[in-house]
C-alpha cells in the first residue's frame, strides 16, 4: 500500500469518492489510500489464482472476484481490494455500499514490495475479524511461496507453510490447487523488484 496520497475523510466522503475515482483506495479509521498499480507478475498470480480455484468451483455455491470487488471489514471499517475474493452463497453487501462484500469465505493476497509487511500484519488482523473467513492465502512474487492461514473450529488460526512441490489444500471450497499451477511462466513475467527494471 502506498502511503503517497493519505488524507482524513469521513466513511461517507471516502464512498462517494470511491463510486467516481478512476484509481482504487483503500480506507480505514478515516485514512486513505491510493492503492498503486501492481507489477505485471503481480497481476500474472492474481489471474492464474482466479482462473485455477474458480475452475474448482464449477457447480458449487462460491464464486471468485477478483481486485475489482470491494471487501467492508465491518467491525474495524476496513474497505480494500483483495487480490482475489471468494464468496460462497449470496454475497452480502455493507448497507450504505451496495458494491462491498462484506461475507468472504477466502481472500488472497499477492505481496508486493511496498504492501508485504502490511498484507502478512496489520491487514490480516483487520481481516480476522470478517466471522465468515475461513482461510487467508498470501502469495509471494519473488518465489513459489505461499503462506496460507486457516481458522480452527476455536477461532485460532493455523499456518501452513507451501513451496514449489505444494498442494494448497482449500479445505473451505473442498478443492486443492498445486502451487505449480499458480506459478506456472511466472518467471516470464517482471516482478516489483527494482534489480529487474
Amino acid at each position: 500500500m502506498s502511503s503517497t496520497e493519505r488524507r482524513r475523510l469521513t466513511e461517507d466522503a471516502f464512498l462517494e469518492m470511491e463510486r467516481t475515482a478512476a484509481s482504487k483506495h483503500e480506507f480505514v479509521n478515516g485514512e486513505t489510500r491510493a492503492m498503486p498499480p501492481c507489477s505485471p507478475r503481480h497481476g500474472l498470480l492474481a489471474a492464474s489464482i482466479g482462473i485455477a480455484v474458480g475452475s474448482r468451483l464449477r457447480g458449487k455455491p462460491c464464486s471468485p472476484v477478483s481486485s475489482d470487488v470491494r471487501v467492508h471489514v465491518p467491525d474495524t471499517g476496513l474497505y480494500t481490494y483483495p487480490d482475489v475474493t471468494v464468496v460462497c452463497g449470496p454475497p452480502e453487501y455493507h448497507p450504505k455500499d451496495r458494491d462491498a462484500i462484506t461475507n468472504p469465505r477466502v481472500i488472497f493476497e499477492v505481496l508486493s514490495r511496498s504492501t508485504e509487511d502490511y498484507d502478512r500484519g496489520g491487514k490480516f488482523e483487520h481481516y480476522r475479524r470478517i466471522t465468515t473467513l475461513a482461510e487467508y492465502v498470501v502469495v509471494s512474487q519473488r518465489a513459489p511461496h505461499i503462506l496460507h492461514y486457516r481458522r480452527l473450529d476455536r477461532g485460532e488460526w493455523l499456518l501452513a507453510e507451501l513451496g514449489p512441490d505444494d498442494t494448497l489444500d482449500l479445505r473451505a471450497l473442498e478443492c486443492t490447487v498445486p502451487l505449480a499451477e499458480i506459478y506456472e511462466r511466472y518467471l516470464e513475467f517482471r516482478s516489483d523488484d527494482p534489480a529487474e527494471a
